[in-house]
């Protein structure tokens, strides 16, 4: 556990984690410091099993990630153009439900891809996929223009050297939500065959069998289809702006991975191995970061994948207060749209306390970005 009980990390969510760990099938598993209550294994959790792999530990929504792009523009070329540039990235990118763009208008060789036809509940999904291609999920997810401060040397920038970068985080979608609800189900079938007394939430699939082979292809083409959104906001971002790009980071966190290990389940969390280079994002009003890994055993090399709640969402909305929320984000000069109460900036773990918790230990901090835009899902639906 990185971070104290009840004081870091909530005990709901070390509850949550404990039972994980008592199933016949996990191994080892740890919880990031953002760590908190989640659906069946915490978000932040990381567990490896055995020969198995779980549906439901993965998540809903498939291949949850993060992309950066850079581009070759200045800090202050960007605040000087910031209304343009903030509206072109608005036009260009679309939200939660009813987001789908007109026939046509998005297009990415993922769809042509032959898994879609290999399971009836893939070529079923198709439409849907190809309807909401290029789009954002709602609640959480989000497309930023950010300020980068390198505060170490990494690709072509050094130490000290700014950029200007655009930062999303998304997933797969409804596609994605209703085939983890398939295999999900799936897997409660399966696991009630074999053993007793495994609460809901916490089924598995054995590995090589045609159910664990089946999920294994469905997550995968999920995780090709949480990339293509990505690519193609960014695409269409970086062309409508005509700007240059100079590079590319992404990194998924709702995931399985085979490894000689185990199967390492990633539910929130960012993979971590040495000199692996991820993205760990704060709240509307706070900082993200670009992060090396470390390579720490003991997390599964693993760290977090963002802040961490602090309140569940309708908590978060009794707190929600607009005088206040509009006031912190214009002391931080931060243009916000779309921004539902329950993902309010107090609503998360303390962004900083998070990184110091994990910096030197999992991660190093190559990067800080200072969102300076900020467009956010609206209501959730199909959840992280």
């Amino acid at each position: 556990m990185f971070g104290e009980a009840g004081i870091h990390i909530p005990y709901n969510a070390i509850e949550q984690m404990q039972t994980v760990m008592r199933l016949p099938t996990a191994r080892r598993g740890a919880l990031m410091p953002d760590a908190h209550l989640g659906y069946a294994m915490p978000i932040g959790g990381v567990v490896s099993l055995e020969d198995t792999i779980s549906p439901s530990f993965v998540g809903y929504d498939i291949s949850c990630m993060m992309q950066l792009s850079l581009f070759d523009l200045t800090p202050a070329e960007f605040m000087a153009d910031r209304p343009q540039l903030a509206a072109l990235l608005r036009n260009e990118t679309a939200f939660g439900v009813g987001s789908d763009f007109r026939p046509g208008q998005r297009q990415h060789p993922v769809l042509e891809d032959a898994r879609w036809r290999t399971l009836p509940v893939l070529t079923e999904l198709r439409p849907l996929a190809a309807r909401q291609l290029g789009s954002s999920g709602g609640g959480n997810h989000f497309a930023d223009l950010v300020v980068v401060e390198f505060l170490q040397g990494y690709a072509a920038y050094r130490a000290g050297e700014q950029a200007v970068g655009l930062l999303t985080h998304s997933g797969s979608r409804g596609t994605g939500y209703q085939t983890a609800t398939h295999y999900i189900a799936q897997a409660a079938r399966y696991t009630d065959q074999i053993a007793h007394q495994i609460p809901r939430g916490y089924e598995w699939l054995a590995l090589h069998s045609e159910l664990g082979q089946e999920y294994l292809t469905a997550m995968q083409l999920m995780g090709d289809y949480a990339r293509a959104n990505h690519d193609l906001i960014h695409d269409h971002f970086q062309a409508a702006a005509r700007l240059r790009l100079r590079h590319r980071i992404w990194n998924r966190h709702n995931y399985a991975w085979i490894e000689p290990q185990g199967v390492i389940h990633r539910k929130g969390a960012t993979p971590a191995e040495q000199g692996t280079i991820g993205l760990i994002p704060g709240s509307s009003g706070s900082a993200s970061y670009l992060v090396r890994g470390l390579g720490n055993t003991a997390s599964l090399h693993s760290s977090s994948h963002g802040a961490g709640r602090s309140f569940s969402r309708a908590e978060a909305r009794r707190h929600h207060k607009e005088q206040d929320f509009q006031a912190h984000m214009a002391a931080l000069d931060i243009l916000h749209f779309g921004l539902e109460p329950d993902e309010t900036y107090f609503a998360y773990k303390d962004i900083e306390r998070v990184i110091a918790l994990q910096a030197g230990i999992l991660v190093e901090v190559v990067a800080r970005m200072t969102p300076k835009v900020v467009i956010m899902g609206g209501r959730s639906d199909d959840g992280d």
